[in-house]
C-alpha cells in the first residue's frame, strides 16, 4: 500500500501517463504563481489592519470605563463630604421655602438655623434626594467640585443701599415673610 492514489490509479488504468504528468505539473505551477504572493500579502494587511482596529477599540473602551469610574469615585467623595460635615436639623418646627429647580421645595429648620440661612452663615445643598444645611468653608468645596448641588446660599451683596431712582426704596422686605 505505499503506492501513492496517482500510481494506483495508473496501474487499474484509470488514468493516462500523460494526464498523470499534466497534474503534477500543473501542482508544481500553482505552488509558485505570482498571484499567490499578492493575495498572501492582502490578507497579511487586511489582518494587520483588523488588529489596529481591534487596539484602538479596545483603547477606547478602556479610557471611557477609567472616565465613568473617576466620575463614580469623584461623585462618593462628594457625597461623603456633604455627609460628614451636614448640620442635624432634627429639632426644626419652622417652615423654611426655597426654590430647587423649576419647583418649590420646603424644609423644616430650627428658629437659628433658619436666621442663620438668611444672613448667609448656613448653605442649603441638595444630597442624592433630599437637603442637607452646611456651613459656607464647606460649601466652598462643593461648589468648587459640584456648583449645581448648592440651592440656598445668601452671600451678602456689596451695594446694600437702595437706588434712588427706586419708588419703593422706602419699603423694606421683612426677613420673616412666609410665602
Amino acid at each position: 500500500m505505499g503506492n501513492s492514489l496517482q500510481e494506483q490509479l495508473l496501474k487499474a488504468g484509470l488514468v493516462s501517463e500523460q494526464k498523470a504528468r499534466e497534474t503534477r505539473s500543473a501542482k508544481r505551477k500553482q505552488g509558485r504563481g505570482p498571484g499567490k504572493d499578492q493575495i498572501a500579502d492582502e490578507e497579511a494587511r487586511r489582518a494587520r489592519q483588523a488588529a489596529a482596529e481591534k487596539a484602538e477599540r479596545d483603547r477606547e473602551l478602556n479610557r471611557q470605563r477609567q472616565e465613568e469610574a473617576r466620575r463614580k469615585a469623584e461623585a462618593n467623595e462628594l457625597r461623603q463630604l456633604i455627609h460628614a460635615h451636614r448640620l442635624p436639623r432634627k429639632d426644626g418646627e419652622i417652615a423654611y421655602n426655597f426654590q430647587d429647580g423649576e419647583s418649590l421645595k420646603r424644609i423644616y429648620v430650627s428658629a437659628d438655623q433658619r436666621a442663620r440661612l438668611i444672613d448667609g452663615r448656613l448653605v442649603l445643598v441638595r444630597q442624592d434626594t433630599g437637603y442637607e444645611l452646611l456651613t459656607p468653608d464647606i460649601a466652598e468645596r462643593v461648589q468648587a467640585r459640584e456648583p449645581g448641588l448648592i440651592l440656598v446660599w445668601n452671600r451678602p451683596t456689596v451695594d446694600t443701599a437702595p437706588s434712588p431712582d427706586d419708588a419703593y426704596a422706602e419699603y423694606q422686605i421683612p426677613d420673616d415673610l412666609m410665602w
